[in-house]
């Protein structure tokens, strides 16, 4: 089965199991409006990637680490769409959760994914308990302070913030959970993925930052402008566009050069490149080439 099916099936059977009938029909409704249908899914799918590269020796336990991954990023974007952070009316092409739901049934949502998150890891951890504290550990760092999501969110309300701590709190930290958790779901030594995680995650926020500010809405499915608009920290806007496409191919670069030394790195790598290559708004595909 290929990685997006295994995804796609791992968020489907979480999801389902919080829409009980005895569940609130709103929230079951919201529940599943933020996870479905989903973006690219690359930080799950990288997960996935590593697992296999490591030689995903417990399926189950991956799909569950690579879902969990996935609901917390769909609750992280519940949470910054929100009045009180970005204000943004649509996400993935649509009405933000808290523009089709309301602001209350939103904060619900973001925070039954974030349980649903680590109640999914938990079962997936049947046929491998003793990787299951190993992976919480992980996972949970990613999320909280001090280097979490959430202390990511949290330094945009600080008065003044350095870019690449911003950078690697607020998008690396849970690429480098991907990472990292692929492969202690695989049973692999887990501590030499971290690197690939982290330089990833900041290539694919400054790829956001450029898209912020030289993408059109219906490309990215979200407001554009919206770093200029709350004065939040943007690469784009602090190292120019094309200083900001010189530090991607960097970071790109960095990212595959820190695969480590295994039975699939060479398909890693050429994920890696292929997903990079994705990253840029089509404006400013052709000036990176």
């Amino acid at each position: 089965m290929d990685l997006v099916k295994r995804i796609e099936q791992a968020l489907g059977a979480a999801v389902a199991g919080a829409q009980r009938p005895q569940a609130p029909p709103q929230l079951a409704s919201a529940l599943h409006y933020a996870v479905f249908p989903g973006g690219a899914r690359i930080r799950p799918r990288l997960c996935l990637a590593v697992a296999r590269a490591c030689g995903d020796d417990r399926p189950a336990l991956a799909d569950a680490a690579a879902a969990a991954i996935e609901l917390l990023h769909c609750a992280s974007l519940v949470h910054d769409d929100l009045p009180c952070f970005d204000d943004a009316e649509m996400r993935r092409g649509k009405l933000a959760v808290h523009r089709a739901f309301g602001e209350p049934l939103a904060v619900l949502t973001g925070d039954a994914l974030i349980v649903l998150a680590f109640e999914t890891l938990a079962k997936g951890s049947a046929l491998a308990p003793k990787r299951l504290g190993g992976l919480v550990s992980i996972v949970a760092r990613s999320v909280g302070a001090p280097n979490g999501i959430v202390a990511g969110q949290a330094w945009e309300c600080e008065p003044n913030v350095n870019l690449s701590d911003y950078q690697r709190a607020k998008t690396g930290s849970l690429f480098a959970a991907a990472t990292i958790a692929g492969a202690a779901a695989a049973g692999a030594d887990f501590a030499p993925w971290e690197a690939l995680g982290e330089r990833l995650g900041e290539a694919y926020q400054v790829a956001d930052d450029l898209h912020d500010i030289a993408a059109h809405a219906d490309e990215l499915g979200k407001p554009v402008g919206r770093d200029a608009a709350l004065g939040r920290p943007n690469a784009a806007a602090e190292l120019g566009v094309s200083g900001a496409i010189e530090r991607l191919k960097h970071l790109v670069s960095a990212a595959v050069d820190a695969v480590p030394a295994c039975s699939g790195a060479a398909e890693l790598k050429s994920l890696v490149i292929a997903e990079s290559r994705r990253f840029l708004p089509k404006e400013l595909a052709r000036l990176a080439a």
